[in-house]
């Protein structure tokens, strides 16, 4: 589990095909503290490590399947790619965002960007059958990211960048046109279900 607060922003460093997709994601943080097959949340979608070290920056490796890759952005990797990194929850851990699972629902795409005063207002067309889950005021985590949603209108969704996330995160690179994590509130998704069976 996550809580959608980004601690890191890694850099792809080596991807190679072998089956699997591997990645090499060069990082901050102390690679003796990343165990082999803990999870990392890789731009929101969570990620296996099996394996880690440090040469000009510590690294980790994690292994990604053809489905990881057709349901995510993580095709578009490409070396130098940034990615926000968040490791799992401890018990404990302050919950600054909301429950994120790292599951990865589908793929939004930035539709328009605009700057309002030092903020930037994105908005993001959803995949149609995911658009149901978003709210007004309601939770989204977005590239790994947790983030409160502005407005709604059909597939459509806007959210707004303070200057402290674009800072803290690679949102600062985003662009027209660009794919993005999507993962829905699983709150929405659980109250979605109980309306089903009830019907």
């Amino acid at each position: 589990m996550f809580t959608g607060i980004i601690t890191d922003v890694g850099r792809v460093a080596k991807l190679t095909q072998e089956g699997d997709l591997r990645a090499r994601i060069s990082c901050a943080y102390d690679p003796e503290g990343i165990d082999i097959g803990a999870s990392i949340a890789c731009n929101g979608c969570c990620l296996t490590v099996i394996e880690r070290g440090e040469d000009m920056a510590p690294w980790f490796d994690v292994q990604i399947s053809a489905e990881s890759v057709s349901k995510t952005n993580i095709g578009d990797w490409t070396d130098g790619t940034r990615v926000n990194l968040e490791r799992a929850l401890k018990l404990g851990d302050e919950l600054g965002g909301h429950i994120v699972s790292g599951h990865v629902d589908g793929v939004a795409t930035v539709v328009a960007m605009t700057d309002e005063g030092d903020s930037t207002r994105v908005l993001f067309d959803a995949p149609e059958d995911l658009a149901k889950f978003i709210a007004p005021k309601g939770s989204v985590a977005l590239n790994g990211t947790s983030l409160t949603v502005n407005e709604v209108d059909g597939t459509r969704f806007g959210v707004n960048f303070i200057p402290h996330t674009k800072l803290a995160t690679n949102w600062d690179d985003t662009k027209v046109g660009d794919r993005i994590n999507l993962e829905i509130d699983t709150l929405a998704r659980y109250v979605a279900r109980l309306q089903e069976w009830g019907n």
